[in-house]
């Protein structure tokens, strides 16, 4: 049997010869992960004074990592996380390597149902913050491109009733560059705490 043979370009070779990427790589991650938790102390306090249902509140915020959504890591933040077969609630802070920080509430089922008419009488105040709203059959779609999601304030009022009538859950998101590290806190919090104050 013929072996085949690993060929590797310069800049691979130089790379694989290092293990300096990999543990810097481990180390931006672990600080994304404590980053998340100082978030997570700060949404808990968020949703103590909100009028959630006390069901959805009921199960910890988990923190999830994984290597390969799209060929990179990530990092996510699920606070609250009420996923219950086809009847979810949960809003997820998510860091996805070379990409993004986003926020995402994620509604079906019931609490689609029940929500929906809270958030349509606050869509003008996720409008002005430059939120999209999925638009796909794929309920764990994340890459916010323009092809699956739909700038919030671009939509009429016909095609927004198209789109949240079409499935029988909901996405709302938000992006952010990491190059804006040096306010990402801020701008997650605010953006987490305007999207639990709409469905209130």
């Amino acid at each position: 049997m013929e072996q085949t043979k690993i060929q590797l370009l310069p800049a691979e070779m130089e790379l694989v010869s290092s293990p300096d990427i990999i543990l810097t790589k481990n180390a931006i991650l672990q600080k994304i992960k404590s980053f998340f938790e100082e978030i997570q102390v700060n949404q808990m306090d968020v949703l103590r004074e909100s009028q959630l249902p006390q069901e959805i509140l009921k199960i910890s915020p988990k923190i999830s990592r994984g290597e390969n959504y799209k060929g990179l890591p990530w990092l996510v933040l699920d606070n609250p996380r009420y996923f219950q077969h086809n009847n979810i609630f949960a809003i997820r802070t998510m860091f996805w390597w070379g990409n993004f920080f986003s926020i995402t509430l994620q509604l079906s089922g019931n609490n689609k149902t029940d929500i929906l008419k809270k958030l349509l009488a606050n869509i003008s105040l996720l409008q002005q913050e430059d939120f999209y709203l999925y638009d796909g059959t794929d309920e764990w779609e994340h890459d916010l491109d323009p092809l699956s999601y739909k700038k919030l304030g671009a939509l009429g009022s016909d095609e927004l009733a198209k789109i949240i009538s079409a499935n029988n859950f909901l996405k709302l998101a938000i992006k952010f560059p990491i190059s804006s590290l040096e306010a990402i806190k801020n701008k997650l919090l605010r953006n987490y705490e305007l999207l639990v104050r709409c469905c209130c």
